[in-house]
């Protein structure tokens, strides 16, 4: 038995079917197309699929799409505006907060709600704010000296 939901995604008003148990994460990439949001673990472990949902900083395996009935979500695609990059974005391409990128788009979610609520966060509490998402490939500095970077920017 499906049901309706009324979600607006990146700014876009959109109406679906939705099965009551699929995931706001499979909502995303299945039915949406919106890959960006990676599937990492299924357990909440990794922070692959972090998105906004009402402007707070989600792991979308942990949602049910029909809980986010009437909300606003925002994936890594809606976070750039006008064909140009969010400073998270360039900051991690410019401080190489990055390796295979699989978590990339997690991070800069995660690191957008932290500086959306504190714009001049310490290398702790970015740290701390990063607890929930995890990076086989980088050990972190840079990515902490990507969130740096942006928040300068930011401000």
């Amino acid at each position: 038995m499906s049901q309706t939901i009324h979600v607006t995604v990146n700014g876009a008003a959109r109406e679906a079917e939705v099965e009551p148990r699929m995931l706001l994460v499979d909502f995303l990439r299945q039915t949406l197309s919106l890959t960006g949001t990676h599937v990492g673990c299924d357990t909440s472990q990794c922070g692959a699929c972090t998105v906004h949902v009402d402007g707070v900083s989600v792991k979308a395996c942990t949602m049910f799409a029909v809980q986010a009935d009437g909300s606003a979500i925002t994936t890594i695609e809606g976070l750039a505006g006008d064909g140009a990059l969010h400073p998270l974005q360039a900051a991690f391409r410019e401080e190489h907060g990055l390796q295979c990128g699989f978590c990339t788009p997690g991070m800069i979610m995660a690191a957008a709600d932290l500086l959306a609520r504190n714009p001049s966060s310490s290398e702790g509490e970015i740290r701390h704010a990063l607890e929930g998402n995890y990076c086989r490939c980088t050990g972190y500095h840079n990515i902490v000296k990507a969130i740096q970077n942006a928040a300068g920017q930011m401000s």
